[in-house]
């Protein structure tokens, strides 16, 4: 893998804990996430629903990695950044960022709207070149008004611990793909795409865009959903990869 001069490659993949299917016939698919995540040759991968341990996992299936899931997923040469979310009987599980540039802090923000849902936010500072970009992974709720909320402290957390005139980054499961959410991220100047949905969800028959990448202070490339039998059977989510260019000396272009 390389870095390409310029190009700043941005993967966001909810990958459901690692495993699919229920029940006995639950089948561990990390190994072939692993294997995605390289494919993805991607400079930053925000993940959701990443496991650091499950007990009850760990003994169902022989092939469990001895690694929490960020540290096995990340290529080689990549950082992996892991805050959990939720605390479970058998375990916890969260938010993830694997970087190939160089992770400066990291910190958490719990997002968790009521005690049936525990949610958060990864925020990482990251060296690109010679400039900050700020990182930040969310997984938001399912109740339409608990997200509405969760926007709402989501903005004020980048308001109170960005700089105003900082890159930003914001990628991962929003669970929604309306109107609401993209005019409340570009009133702080957090765009998507224009244009067409780019549909993640479910994998198999994919109908809505659940899943986002916004960005402030970064010219867009393009985006991509990957598709197909393999897909699908990693996750209920597809992977999202959004390109944006960086200007000069490692500044974003106006």
């Amino acid at each position: 893998m390389t870095v390409r001069d310029g190009i700043l490659r941005v993967a966001t993949y909810n990958i459901h804990k690692g495993v699919q299917g229920v029940g006995p016939l639950r089948r561990l698919e990390i190994h072939n996430l692993g294997l995605a995540v390289e494919a993805f040759d991607a400079d930053l991968v925000c993940l959701q629903e990443v496991r650091s341990l499950n007990r009850r996992e760990q003994k169902h299936f022989a092939h469990w990695p001895a690694q929490q899931q960020a540290s096995f997923l990340a290529p080689l040469g990549y950082d992996a950044v892991y805050c959990t979310n939720a605390v479970t009987r058998h375990g916890e599980h969260g938010n993830a960022l694997l970087s190939r540039w160089p992770v400066l802090s990291q910190q958490h923000e719990d997002i968790s709207d009521h005690r049936f849902e525990q949610r958060g936010v990864l925020h990482v500072r990251l060296q690109v070149y010679d400039q900050v970009v700020h990182v930040l992974v969310v997984h938001l709720g399912l109740v339409s008004a608990s997200r509405a909320r969760q926007v709402a402290q989501l903005l004020r957390f980048v308001e109170r611990e960005i700089p105003a005139d900082a890159t930003v980054l914001i990628a991962g499961d929003f669970n929604e793909d309306s109107a609401r959410l993209h005019d409340a991220l570009a009133a702080t100047g957090l765009h998507s795409w224009p244009g067409r949905a780019s549909p993640t969800f479910p994998s198999r028959l994919p109908l809505a865009q659940l899943d986002h990448v916004f960005a402030r202070g970064l010219q867009p490339l393009g985006v991509v959903v990957p598709h197909g039998r393999a897909w699908w059977r990693m996750s209920d989510h597809l992977p999202l990869i959004a390109e944006f260019a960086l200007g000069v000396a490692g500044q974003p272009n106006a």
